[in-house]
């Protein structure tokens, strides 16, 4: 017999829930924005929105479906099953965090704070969950499939992201490697820099596209479903031993960035969450491409 579906929904602590475990009491950290020139009450009103959203896209899961809820902090430790559903209640950042953890089920996104978050991946409404959770399992259903990321160490460390994946020494300091792409001839040039960057098309509306700008770069940048990456280093050092000739690129389905530490320890980690990195240490090789999974979003 077949298991009856799972909306999973994944939140995360709101900024005021935060605050008051830090200080202790509503009334100390009341005081503690105050003398920051802030209010609480405004932090406080977008903890209630968050939460009334919570309540209303838990009452809208069809009666014989299973639930279960999952704290941001806590996805790494969380199972997720083939017949889930995901609902993501919260920013769209929160989309990405848990996009690494998925195999291909799908994923709603909804809006606790509709004018303050984009909106990019957190699409819908509280109120639009009754329809979208059936939506979700049609085989005709509207699911765009987002391209990923991935990075293979050479010891089978992989890490995958929805945005973008950063390679570099840890606090951002000067990293030391050497760099080509495969199938490139063997064209590699030994590099310093503050790291490298390998972002998608979803990365194309934050860290990536501030590259790409500062940089004038002339690369067009991907659509979100476009299975294409980018990529850029970013500051390279020219001197008597590194050089900067390959600094920015285009990788296709196929292609992969090739990188051999040449450091002490670098990492690599995806969509912000440098708490959870692949720890790299000289003398191995990284490489970076196109993931052959894909975030399968409800449009």
């Amino acid at each position: 017999m077949s298991l009856a579906p799972r909306a999973v929904l994944v939140h995360r602590a709101t900024e005021y829930e935060e605050l008051v475990a830090r200080h202790g009491t509503h009334g100390q950290a009341a005081f503690f924005l105050a003398s920051r020139g802030r209010s609480l009450e405004e932090v406080a009103e977008r903890h209630r929105r968050a939460h009334q959203a919570l309540t209303e896209v838990t009452a809208a899961v069809p009666l014989t479906w299973r639930q279960a809820r999952v704290e941001r902090r806590d996805l790494d430790r969380f199972l997720f099953a083939p017949e889930d559903v995901v609902v993501v209640v919260g920013q769209d950042g929160l989309v990405a965090n848990v996009a690494k953890y998925l195999a291909g089920q799908p994923v709603v996104g909804i809006d606790t704070d509709p004018g303050r978050n984009p909106g990019v991946l957190v699409r819908h409404r509280p109120g639009d969950a009754g329809a979208l959770l059936p939506a979700a399992l049609a085989r005709d259903g509207g699911v765009d499939e987002l391209t990923m990321v991935e990075a293979v160490a050479d010891d089978t460390q992989r890490l995958v992201a929805l945005n973008e994946i950063y390679l570099g020494a840890a606090g951002h300091q000067t990293a030391r490697y050497r760099l080509g792409l495969d199938g490139d001839r063997g064209v590699v040039e030994a590099q310093a820099s503050s790291g490298v960057l390998v972002g998608t098309g979803t990365g194309a509306t934050g860290w990536l596209r501030s590259v790409w700008q500062e940089r004038g770069s002339a690369l067009t940048l991907p659509g979100a479903t476009e299975p294409r990456l980018l990529w850029f280093v970013r500051e390279a050092w020219p001197s008597p031993a590194t050089g900067t000739s390959l600094v920015a690129g285009e990788l296709a389905h196929s292609a992969w960035l090739r990188v051999t530490v040449e450091s002490d320890r670098l990492i690599a980690f995806g969509d912000g969450m440098e708490s959870d990195a692949v720890e790299l240490t000289w003398g191995q090789t990284v490489r970076v491409g196109v993931c052959g999974e894909r975030l399968r979003l409800v449009g």
